[in-house]
């Protein structure tokens, strides 16, 4: 008999439990034992009486308990977490996780603390997708050219709302927070950290890359209007917030944030709630992974099958799948350095010789403009949409400071990278 203990028994956490006591003859079926949910901890003891578990408020009940076989880290945060999780490696326990930030920060350090110890996390990533062993296992063979996501249900039913039903971005905001899709404070979610830390823990298995949130592009989609949404449909794109990794050359670019992508990709048909993650590896060219990014029962779907995998495997390292470095000299990319083409808003004031004088600036900074729309906007002003060709973030961003600095210019200027 394995026995587990639940940190963090909120959510997630007891559809974890209720998935191994209701499911229980198929999955010890599957994992060659018995597996019982032992303990679990939750921060206010009188919110979970359903239970039949033994509960406390304690994390380290369970990492100190010598009965306890393999831990489950369900609680958020990144510290904490992390010298839960450390001791109970330290204790020689295997650990599951579906924390991405503790991982966003912490994730090579917790390898080496491991060692051989199991320690599985796929629930980290995408809820139910198992993008995490399709990295790790199934494409191990390849090298990966690129990983491009939507990695966060809340931004995408947004999104999708504001596109196919013309909401604004509050009203939908409000909608999801109403719905349980979004925090009473949103942030991470619409601001792009959440879709940022996934994304870091797929190019840790992809690439072998150490960066911390705070090395990489992260934008998010609170400055996406009715405007936009208008443009993207007129030259038949969608927008999603995306984040991509892509390999060029010895350096590998990590970005997170909205998108122009083309209505024909298939990422740009992935709506709702829903996630859905692109890799392309060099022997097997693109696949495509679908499925739900949240929610209780997804997400302790992939703990549970981690759950069933250590069981049954035994020990299995290394975590991040690899023992060496994995790619000789290959390096994180300045996001100064990253080429994409741009969408640009502009309010300006409707008079003479203000076009003149931004298309004198795109010269300046050698920026090749693909085109250009002027709309009325209101009295005496005007929303000029513009679209470019190729240009490097460093240059599209000098540029937007001086056309923030014209006083024709009537606010900050809104800049969306095209996919």
């Amino acid at each position: 008999m394995i026995r587990v203990g639940v940190i963090g028994v909120g959510t997630v956490g007891r559809a974890v439990v209720q998935i191994l006591e209701e499911n229980r003859s198929i999955i010890s079926a599957r994992a060659g034992d018995e597996i019982v949910v032992k303990s679990g901890v939750v921060r206010d003891l009188s919110k979970v009486t359903d239970l039949s578990i033994e509960l406390s408020q304690d994390p380290y009940n369970i990492v100190n308990d010598p009965e306890i076989d393999i831990v489950i880290e369900l609680m958020g945060g990144i510290e904490f977490p992390f010298e839960i999780v450390k001791k109970a490696l330290q204790n020689g326990k295997a650990v599951v996780t579906a924390n991405k930030a503790l991982l966003a920060y912490h994730r090579y350090e917790l390898q080496e603390i491991a060692g051989e110890i199991p320690f599985e996390f796929e629930a980290s990533v995408a809820g139910g997708i198992p993008i995490i062993n399709a990295l790790r296992d199934g494409l191990s063979a390849n090298h990966i050219l690129s990983i491009m996501g939507i990695m966060n249900g809340t931004c995408n039913y947004m999104l999708t709302k504001m596109m196919k039903e013309g909401v604004a971005f509050d009203a939908v905001l409000a909608e999801a927070q109403a719905l349980g899709y979004a925090e009473a404070d949103p942030t991470f979610d619409i601001g792009g950290f959440d879709a940022a830390h996934k994304l870091l823990i797929l190019a840790s298995i992809a690439y072998g890359i150490d960066a911390k949130p705070e090395e990489i592009l992260i934008e998010g989609i609170k400055n996406v209007t009715q405007t936009d949404i208008a443009f993207a449909k007129e030259f038949g794109y969608t927008i999603k917030l995306l984040g991509i990794a892509a390999r060029d050359g010895d350096e590998v670019e990590l970005r997170v944030h909205a998108a122009l992508v083309k209505e024909a990709a298939m990422i740009s048909k992935i709506d709702g709630v829903m996630n859905g993650i692109s890799v392309v590896g060099d022997r097997v060219g693109e696949t495509l992974y679908y499925g739900p990014g949240a929610g209780g029962n997804a997400t302790a779907s992939a703990v549970v099958a981690n759950i069933i995998d250590i069981v049954r495997s035994g020990k299995r390292s290394p975590m991040l799948g690899f023992n060496h470095p994995l790619e000789e000299g290959l390096r994180l990319k300045n996001p100064d350095n990253i080429r994409s083409k741009y969408y640009l808003r502009l309010r300006i004031a409707d008079k003479a010789g203000i076009l003149a004088k931004i298309t004198e600036l795109f010269a300046n900074h050698s920026i090749s403009v693909e085109a250009m729309i002027q709309r009325p906007f209101a009295q005496e002003c005007a929303h000029l949409l513009i679209s470019t060709h190729e240009a490097l973030e460093r240059d599209i961003r000098a540029l937007m400071g001086e056309l923030e600095s014209l006083d024709a210019v009537l606010e900050t200027p809104c800049m969306i990278r095209i996919v």
